[in-house]
């Protein structure tokens, strides 16, 4: 199968037997799993004994093998085996006057490079870019233009041509009715980096969700990410952090069009509220299990988590918003976006220490304080239903094991039984901190408007800043710091890493699309100006044609990378669509 090699144990050795087992070397602090019995060899017929195992071909493996009868370590090997590939495991002694052991894996069959079709894919991409890109040098042509003028519709030519001038005022970004004033001249100023990276950080998202063709490394962590952050990691994170940083903007533009506090609180807890309730109704896994039922119905999940999210640092954003934001006349005037919301600063620090405390001081029955492994096999198997520690005792606790995620990732490789959700409660806490930091971004871009020195070197030293913290969280290692980097947990260095990323994925973009304008921010631009609808739609339709179809051979990461990147690209093309055609869904 896919991910899957095949093992051959042989056997020379006499009486009693031999015992195969296997270890992760993703798996901390794991036990061996057992693997299969290994007769001994006929020693009349001078034929070894056999046995057959399948073995995991995702990460390296430590293979443990023990006499059945004593349980003598005999050998220990690491490897780390192909997709495909057909081993041997050939297991006698040195020789008859010794009973040193020596254990000689040997391939039979090679494996195959399952990595082959992600190059194949990348070509295909890329040049589809260069044609693109020549066709846009060419239409620089006179004679060239002209003809494709001559042979387009000129009214589609001309909105082809301005499609970048025709793009939505920032003022409507939590309204739900388009208004005259969102295609005014307004609409160039509009920051097409923010467009650009929320659509960047959606597009991979649906590419993830949809599979991203069944590779491990397009999955999330099973627990602790490393050091440099594991890639379908940080997707939501970002998104949490580019919300954030259009709350900053869109509030503004709407207290200076006049708009009241209680009118723009009534449209917070309008959009909070429906966020919640797609989340809930129309975006819920549990649908897998049938129509839904109070009794399975899971409460948390992605949507309710933007949603709450969205409530708190909008609301507390909107405490302090001015409808004239003019320059800051206390002291420390390089500060001026931080210095006059201190009140911002000293709740989220409290959120802060709300969720450290639970984490680490809360007692959890049968586990001890401040756990935050995975449970299972991990930690040696001591504490298997502990889980997320805090975390997911508060969820099992609040809202019940059954309206809970039932297959966190952690059941891979640390094969935990415990429901847990990674979009649980106390994680919204540190959700909320990442949100904040976005805003941060967002009142940069505010404060020192067309200052790009000024806002590209504030975005650099927020990473800079945020990157330290982390270092120093984490000490620089997976699984030895002093609060890993855990998708799963939210934890407070997850949250700093991403945004260190998001700074200065953010500083990069700013420059390439606003500053430098060497890139439209196209094809990222599109989804990034719908994403609400590109999201709940690649949940809503995921299973249907044209996005999901029956494939010839479903153990091929080759089809399904076609199959995921069929349907990512699927999505970009209808955001497109609605974007000529000046369709944008707000809630």
């Amino acid at each position: 199968r896919m991910d899957q090699a095949l093992l051959l144990v042989l056997n020379e050795l006499p009486a009693p037997g031999l015992r195969l087992a296997s270890r992760s070397g993703f798996c901390h602090q794991c036990l061996y799993q057992f693997l299969a019995f290994v007769p001994p060899s006929n020693q009349s017929l001078r034929k070894p004994g056999t046995a057959s195992v399948m073995v995991d071909t995702q990460h390296p493996l430590t293979l443990l093998l023990n006499s059945s009868v004593g349980d003598r370590e005999l050998c220990k090997i690491q490897y780390h085996f192909g997709e495909f590939g057909n081993y041997s495991l050939v297991v006698k002694t040195l020789s008859t006057s010794t009973q040193n052991v020596s254990c000689d894996l040997i391939i039979n069959e090679a494996p195959i490079n399952s990595y082959l079709p992600i190059l194949f894919a990348f070509l295909v991409y890329m040049g589809i870019l260069a044609v693109l890109i020549v066709g846009r040098l060419l239409m620089k042509i006179d004679p060239v233009r002209n003809w494709v003028y001559k042979k387009l519709n000129p009214r589609a030519t001309d909105r082809m041509i301005n499609s970048e001038l025709g793009s939505p005022n920032t003022t409507d970004s939590i309204n739900c009715d388009p208004t005259p004033h969102s295609w005014s001249t307004a609409s160039r100023k509009r920051l097409h980096s923010l467009d650009t990276f929320r659509g960047l950080s959606l597009v991979l998202m649906v590419f993830v969700n949809y599979g991203g063709g069944k590779y491990w490394f397009f999955k999330h962590e099973s627990w602790n990410d490393i050091c440099h952050l594991h890639f379908p990691s940080a997707l939501f994170s970002r998104f949490v952090f580019i919300m954030g940083t259009s709350i900053a903007l869109s509030l503004g533009s709407l207290m200076r069009w006049g708009s009241s506090k209680w009118k723009v609180l009534r449209k917070i807890l309008w959009r909070s509220s429906v966020l919640i309730l797609l989340g809930i109704i129309i975006v819920n896994p549990n649908y897998c299990l049938g129509p839904l039922s109070w009794d399975n119905l899971r409460i948390p999940g992605v949507l309710q988590r933007l949603g709450f999210t969205y409530l708190v640092v909008a609301s507390l954003e909107l405490l302090f918003t001015r409808a004239d934001s003019g320059t800051w006349e206390g002291p420390f005037p390089a500060l001026q976006d931080i210095l006059p919301f201190w009140p911002q600063w000293i709740f989220i620090l409290m959120l802060e220490v709300v969720w450290l405390c639970l984490t680490f001081l809360l007692p959890v029955p049968d586990c001890p304080r401040g756990y935050l492994g995975p449970g299972g096999i991990g930690d040696f198997g001591n504490y298997p239903n502990c889980t997320g520690g805090a975390a997911g005792y508060i969820d099992r606790l609040l809202l019940g094991e059954k309206h809970m995620y039932q297959h966190p990732s952690s059941g891979v490789i640390y094969q935990t039984t415990m429901p847990y959700d990674p979009e649980g409660i106390l994680g919204t806490i540190n959700s909320i901190v990442m949100a904040f930091l976005g805003l941060q971004a967002g009142k940069i871009t505010l404060f020192y408007k067309d200052q790009h020195k000024q806002i590209m070197s504030r975005f650099a030293i927020w990473g800079i800043v945020m990157g330290i913290i982390s270092a120093i969280l984490t000490k620089c290692s997976k699984e030895d710091g002093f609060i890993p980097i855990n998708k799963n947990l939210w934890s407070i260095s997850y949250v700093t890493t991403t945004s260190c990323f998001a700074f200065i994925l953010l500083l990069l973009i700013y420059y390439l699309v606003d500053v430098k304008k060497l890139w439209s921010g196209a094809p990222f631009l599109y989804p990034g100006m719908n994403s609400i609808l590109v999201y709940i739609g690649h949940q809503v339709f995921a299973n249907y044609f044209p996005f999901k179809w029956k494939m010839q051979d479903s153990q091929s990461h080759a089809e399904h990378l076609t199959q995921n990147l069929t349907a990512t690209t699927l999505w970009v093309i209808i955001s497109y669509i609605l974007y000529r055609r000046r369709i944008f869904w707000k809630i």
